[in-house]
């Protein structure tokens, strides 16, 4: 019997060995905790530039910028740092957020010589990861600029998301107002500070439908004020999706993000402008990023609907991050994470803070074109946090090619924490 119960023992053990072994192995094949392999430092150095030195091809109708994390100083700063490059060298002049439209008009008036602070335009986006001072410095520059900017070559503030309303009704009840239109059945939608408690979604549908047919027929005058109608049945339509827990609403989040875009875009060809610069979480932007086989990312979309020539994806990343996330009980914490991309390790190795790679720069011939090519593991958090992030690389990573995603990177080798502002 002692014998018996020796062997069942050390089966036992030899299993939860090799158990162990197996799970290290796929532990280690997805990254593990540490940075991973660094990519050819020599050629690496050879071809990464400063971010000044950016440069965009001459058919480029969008600068599409992501970030890898929401949550980090130097990824929110990259959106002032590269804007003023377009502006200066490429003649842009207006940025689109992944933020939410009528918030981002409220940003808009303020550059313009609007009222409060630079503080208070950035809280009205709508979304805590912009109530920072990365984002209060890049408003207050576009107002600077446009204290002195010859008329027709101000900057512009647009926002792409519908994730928000109030801003948006506050504004289409003001348009409706100044063209004398019946706001009545419009201000009925409202109690407060927020839909009244009895407004259905199916008369808030109509309401917005009629008012924005109304708003079309006014003409040119109304045409800004149709969007904010758009946007505001885009919000319907999505809070129908999230009620009914459908994996489809990310997918028509994504849509709707690429029809503002491309409505943004179109206004601003309409004023003479060629291009324009939008910025948001790289899992959006990316020119061949899909959810599945039938629903595309924003910039999938985009480079579908004007040419993948005439759409330029940054992509960022970092080599290791401490990033903002907030709790599921309410505030923020800080937590330590690494990419295991071996560009963004390249960087950290060669001293970079933050450094421009052009993929298109990059001869056949150099061993770093393969590794532009090939599939690694990228970082790429978004605005949740779980414990299963600390424990599994593979959570927070994603297993792509950075050529195919990407025009070229910025890499930021070691990303610092956002602070929030209440």
């Amino acid at each position: 019997m002692k014998k018996k119960q020796h062997k069942t023992g050390c089966a036992v053990a030899l299993a939860a060995i090799l158990l162990l072994a197996a799970a290290g192995a796929v532990f280690s094949h997805f990254g593990g905790f540490g940075a991973g392999k660094s990519a050819d430092r020599e050629a690496f150095k050879k071809y990464a530039k400063a971010v000044a030195d950016l440069s965009v091809p001459e058919e480029t109708k969008i600068v599409a910028l992501g970030e890898a994390t929401h949550g980090n100083r130097e990824f929110q700063a990259l959106k002032l740092e590269v804007f003023q490059v377009l502006v200066e060298r490429y003649g842009v002049r207006a940025l689109a957020l992944e933020g939410d439209f009528g918030g981002c008009e409220a940003v808009n008036r303020y550059i313009h010589g609007g009222g409060g602070t630079a503080r208070d335009a950035v809280a009205a986006i709508g979304f805590a990861i912009y109530r920072t001072q990365e984002m209060e410095d890049l408003v207050s520059w576009m107002r600077t600029y446009n204290e002195t900017a010859p008329e027709g070559q101000d900057l512009r503030f647009y926002g792409f998301d519908m994730q928000r309303y109030e801003y948006n009704y506050s504004y289409l009840l003001e348009a409706a107002r100044d063209l004398g239109l019946d706001t009545a059945a419009l201000e009925r939608l409202w109690a407060g500070e927020d839909y009244a408690p009895d407004a259905t979604t199916e008369q808030m549908a109509a309401v917005y439908g009629d008012i924005r047919q109304k708003l079309v027929n006014a003409g040119e005058n109304a045409a800004f004020a149709v969007h904010f109608a758009d946007i505001l049945l885009q919000n319907i339509e999505l809070g129908k999706r999230w009620s009914d827990a459908s994996a489809e609403a990310t997918c028509l989040r994504d849509q709707y993000m690429a029809e503002n875009v491309l409505w943004v875009l179109a206004r601003e060809q309409a004023r003479g402008n060629r291009r324009i610069f939008i910025t948001g979480h790289n899992g959006h932007l990316e020119q061949k990023g899909s959810y599945d086989a039938e629903h595309k990312v924003t910039g999938n979309l985009l480079a579908d609907a004007l040419g993948a020539d005439a759409y330029f994806a940054i992509g960022t990343d970092f080599c290791k991050t401490r990033v903002n996330l907030p709790k599921k009980n309410g505030g923020r914490s800080v937590h330590t994470f690494y990419s295991h991309d071996p560009l963004a390790n390249a960087a950290n190795a060669a001293g970079e803070e933050r450094c421009w790679l052009d993929f298109s720069a990059i001869p056949a011939d150099s061993p770093l074109k393969a590794q532009v090519t090939d599939y690694c593991w990228m970082g790429s958090l978004g605005e949740s946090y779980t414990p299963l992030m600390s424990l599994l690389p593979m959570s927070y990573r994603v297993w792509r090619s950075p050529s195919e995603l990407y025009d070229g990177m910025i890499l930021v080798p070691r990303a610092t924490p956002t602070e929030i502002r209440d």
